[in-house]
């Protein structure tokens, strides 16, 4: 087996999810990845590639993906197995916290010696209390960007000493005690960080385990890929752990962080060498100015790729903008999140434009020759009753009867679910935005997210709507949506019927959860069979098209005979 000095390892969010009686609900039902969250963040590779690139040989383990596609992988027969010099668990997002804990925990029974690190958002912003309560967690990396500091500890556990010269590490003392050395690694551009996207076949051929790095289950059918533009957020909404407030809270940072526009654009074009499928551009190309997306343009113009591209805005940008997207990018799809259709909640949330500039912008796009545009609204946000989630609604069908016709405006609605992020604006101050959150702590979420119904599991309430109201108006507007959506071709009544099966199923099994006591045998098999269905939407729906191969094998061949790749 090759030597390994570092294994990455994601787990799933609930560690025992094949047989703890949790009904998710809708959590992850318009996102790619079920409702354990398999997909690991994309920073494992940017932290492997640095660290390869140093000579520290780095293996990414998705456990939880691994859980999911074999019922027979027992984590506690495979762990034993690896015996690097040092584990990694991301801990970025906090519907992880079972997973990432209950990880720890078992590697430091199965692996005493082996020292097991802790990283990500949540990780960073609970760093006290998992060193205090956790003696499974030896090291916590905090901040936003680890790649050196990570590189920095691993030489730390080599030699046995050091710690102290680690940037943005928390550890324990000799003593016990818990020192935080700061975040004071906080670079001010991400041109070092490295993209290889042949990397991961690489390591897995190495390691003779292809899934443990496929990023999701259902990848090999539809392998979707994503390019980064930055770390941190221009905007600041008010439940966001990546708001520019989380972050200035959490990290430290004042402002985000940005690759240079020429790299994003030339990430593109080596995906592009591999693969025909869609590729997926993280950040709004404007946040950092207008200059930025005009720059990343001008390096993507005369590419040649016909790739479906995925763009998000986070505002309407300038119509102008939008006509040269579309002269350069010929397949190119759009992503908004507008989340109401109701100005003051819209911007008390934190999105500061009008239902004309938003009209507006879709007739640009479309008359621009813009494939899908994808609308996202939520639930769950200040200000907002039942009543004004079915106006959404009923905003959604006046959309869809304007932009509707070719089956080019795809609206969506979902909870903000299971929780308020730490860090972001409410978490910090519920009061203020008319919020009631019933977990604050780290050992708090990992027992709400263990709640038997998602109901409970949600970390928060408002002014005008309780929990239960949240799950009522999210399953009802589903339903609602769903029947605009068989008006207008966006998918067959046979489609609707199944998912309308599974919103009645699930809106059963909330109330039979919320009235018993300890669950039955047809209980359990219930949340079984459920938490492996999407109520809200159909998961293809989520998908942009796929034209000829897939990926290109001799092309991926001649690429891993070239080696590592050398551009950043």
């Amino acid at each position: 087996m090759a030597r390994t000095d570092l294994v990455l390892l994601h787990p799933p969010s609930i560690f025992d999810f094949r047989e703890a009686p949790v009904f998710s609900g809708p959590v992850s039902d318009v996102v790619p990845s079920s409702s354990i969250f398999e997909i690991y963040p994309v920073g494992f590779l940017t932290l492997a590639a640095h660290l390869e690139a140093h000579g520290v040989r780095t293996r990414i383990v998705n456990l939880a993906l691994k859980m999911l596609r074999d019922e027979r992988f027992d984590p506690a027969a495979f762990l034993p197995r690896l015996k690097p010099q040092a584990f990694g668990i991301d801990l970025h997002w906090l519907p992880h916290v079972d997973g990432a804990l209950a990880l720890a925990e078992l590697l430091k029974s199965l692996h005493p010696t082996i020292p097991v690190i802790l990283g990500g958002l949540s990780a960073t912003y609970y760093h006290d209390e998992i060193l205090r309560d956790y003696p499974a967690v030896d090291f916590v990396l905090c901040g936003d960007s680890t790649e050196e500091p990570l590189r920095l500890l691993m030489a730390a556990i080599a030699r046995g000493d050091g710690y102290a010269e680690v940037p943005n590490l928390a550890w324990r003392g000799a003593d016990g005690s818990i020192i935080n050395n700061g975040i004071n690694w906080q670079p001010d551009d991400l041109d070092f960080i490295r993209f290889d996207y042949l990397q991961s076949l690489r390591l897995a051929l190495r390691h003779r385990d292809p899934y443990g790095y496929l990023p999701f289950r259902g990848w090999l059918r539809y392998p979707v890929s994503a390019v980064v533009t930055g770390r941190g957020c221009a905007h600041n909404c008010l439940s966001c752990g990546g708001s520019r407030a989380a972050f200035r809270t959490v990290c430290g940072r004042e402002h985000p962080v940005f690759r240079a526009p020429e790299r994003v654009a030339a990430d593109i074009r080596r995906i592009a060498d591999y693969t025909t499928a869609p590729i997926f551009v993280l950040g709004d190309l404007l946040q950092a100015g207008r200059g930025y997306g005009e720059r990343f343009l001008d390096a993507f113009a005369g590419s040649g790729v016909t790739n479906e591209i995925a763009v998000e805005f986070f505002t309407p940008p300038p119509l102008d903008f939008l006509h040269r997207l579309g002269q350069v990018i010929p397949n190119y799809n759009v992503e908004i999140s507008p989340e109401s259709h109701d100005l003051k909640i819209r911007e008390t949330f934190g999105k500061n434009y009008g239902n004309a500039e938003l009209e507006t912008m879709l007739h640009a796009l479309l008359d621009n020759g813009c494939r899908r545009v994808d609308l996202f609204f939520m639930i769950g946000l200040p200000h907002q009753d039942y009543a004004s989630v079915m106006a959404t609604i009923d905003y959604c069908g006046t959309l869809l009867d304007t932009f509707g016709p070719g089956g080019r405006l795809l609206p969506m609605i979902a909870p903000l679910a299971p929780f308020i992020d730490p860090g972001s604006a409410i978490f910090e101050d519920p009061l203020r935005y008319g919020y009631r959150l019933f977990y604050r702590s780290l050992a708090e979420h990992r027992q709400a997210m263990r709640q038997p119904s998602w109901l409970h599991g949600l970390n928060y309430e408002t002014t005008w709507m309780s929990r239960a109201d949240i799950v009522r108006a999210t399953y009802d507007a589903a339903e609602r949506l769903l029947a605009l959506k068989v008006r207008h071709g966006l998918l067959t009544t046979g489609q609707a019927e199944q998912l309308q099966t599974t919103i009645g199923r699930a809106r059963t099994l909330v109330a039979a959860i919320g009235h018993s006591g300890p669950l039955d045998a047809a209980l359990r098999q219930e949340i079984r069979e459920l938490n492996g269905l999407a109520a809200l939407c159909d998961k293809h729906e989520l998908e942009w098209p796929i034209s000829g191969w897939k990926l290109h094998p001799l092309k991926i061949l001649r690429g891993l005979l070239a080696g590592p790749s050398k551009i950043a």
